[in-house]
Order: structure tokens, then sequence, then C-alpha cells
């Protein structure tokens, strides 16, 4: 029993006792992303099965807002758009807020449409959060069905928030460099970087706590 007991420990302690991190390899620095499965698993298994198939491999950080964050994970060097994935359920009530230096995903005005594409927080931005007025999945149905019938009441509720699923634990220097980069118009898109900052890869780390070596007694 004993031994069992240690067997369990040593599988967890070595591969379950440290979260998940990522190295975002650009032509300007490494960030090295820290992800919460506990709070966002939905958006975290989205994530590292976009990382593990390499759909990330030179796509490009294409909007840059300075005092506000710097977006990836879509566009190609001359703009075309990456192959985006299935959308996903929006994680942005579970709690974790978009603070300096959190990855949360982009999407567009649904709340469930959340793909691939992704952002870093320069500053705290309190307006992506979910709140207690952020809008139901029910109002933006409600919402939706009164514009389709030419209705467009104001809405009175909030956000749904933008779902943070991990933190920049390394490389916040190279954050700051891609922010305050030039930008420019490129056809339709505003915001993009005059000098491209290009994502060459996003892989997964292995911890220095998962990495050590429990011996036995």
């Amino acid at each position: 029993m004993k031994r069992l007991i240690f067997a369990i420990f040593y599988l967890c302690y070595v591969t379950g006792a440290s979260a998940e991190e990522v190295l975002i390899s650009t032509n300007v620095g490494k960030i090295v992303v820290e992800l919460n499965e506990e709070k966002a698993p939905i958006t975290v298994a989205n994530f590292l099965a976009l990382v593990d198939s390499g759909a990330y491999k030179d796509t490009i950080f294409h909007r840059v807002i300075p005092g506000f964050m710097v977006q990836g994970g879509g566009h190609y060097l001359d703009m075309t758009e990456a192959e985006e994935s299935e959308s996903i359920i929006n994680e942005a009530d579970n709690g974790l807020l978009n603070v300096r230096g959190a990855i949360a995903m982009a999407r567009m005005n649904e709340i469930d449409s959340a793909s691939s594409q992704f952002f870093i927080n320069v500053v705290a931005n309190e307006r992506l959060d979910h709140s207690e007025k952020s809008c139901t999945r029910k109002d933006e149905t409600t919402a939706a069905a009164a514009r389709a019938r030419g209705s467009y009441k104001p809405i009175t509720c909030k956000s749904f928030g933008y779902a943070v699923f991990g933190k920049v634990i390394s490389g916040m220097d190279v954050v700051d460099l891609i922010e305050v980069i030039e930008t420019d118009t490129v056809g339709e898109y505003d915001d993009v970087p005059v000098t491209p900052i290009i994502i060459l890869s996003i892989d997964r780390v292995v911890s220095e706590k998962a990495a050590e070596k429990v011996v036995p007694e």
C-alpha cells in the first residue's frame, strides 16, 4: 500500500504538479505563458490542440494597440487569414481577469465565437472582464432576434467578457516592445505593425518542477 501511495504521488508530482507552459517564439524575442487549465479547461484544450498542430507557426501579431493589447494568431505576413478552428464556449466567467500580462481569446460580437486568435493585455482592461452586469447568452439571442426584425434597441447589459486562460511569466519586456511598434492600416485592417512581428512557433515547454526527479527511499 505504501508503495502504491508513493507511486501515485510520484506520478502526480512529475506530470501534474505544475501548470502547462508554452513558449511563444517571435522574431523580436521569446514569451513564456503559463496556462490555467483548472479555470479555463475548454480554452486551454483548444489552444494546446492548435499549438500541437502547428497552427500558429509563421502567423503574426497583426493588431497592436498601445495601452491596450497585442493580438495575434489569425493572419500571415501577407495578411491572409489563417485557417480558423471551431468556435468554443466562452469561459470569461471563470473568475480570471484581463490584467496586465493576462492572455485571453479574441472573438467576434457573439459570446461563443472565439476560435484561434488570442491577445495579451498590456494594461489592466477591466471592461473586458465578465461581471454581474454582463449580458447572458439569452440576452444575446434576444438582441440578435430583435436585430433580425429590424429593431435596434440599445442593449443595457455589458459585454459577456473575454476569456482569460493564462498569464505571461517571462518575456513581458518582449510584449512591451511589440506594444509600442509603429502601426499602419493595411487594406481593411487597422493597427498592423509596419515591421512584422512574426510568431515563428508556439511550443509546449516542460517547467522546472515537472522536470525534477523524485528519488524513492
